[in-house]
């Protein structure tokens, strides 16, 4: 069974971006508040909307200048 939830250290791994980015990515609304939940004073993310959100970042073909 997959998890549903992952903390920030699985979340750094799962993007493979260090931590210390990752809480700034937060602080800066970066990351969709879909993505957040709030437990106790600890902060989980829903694996379903990051990769919702991953998704929705991928660039299109031709959308990426090509230089020459």
């Amino acid at each position: 069974m997959e998890k549903r939830l992952l903390n920030t250290k699985e979340l750094s791994e799962y993007l493979g971006t260090p931590k210390g980015s990752l809480y700034t990515m937060i602080c800066r609304g970066r990351i969709p508040q879909a993505c957040i939940v709030k437990m106790g004073r600890g902060l989980r993310f829903e694996k379903s909307e990051i990769d919702k959100w991953i998704s929705a970042k991928r660039l299109s073909p031709g959308s990426f200048p090509v230089y020459k």
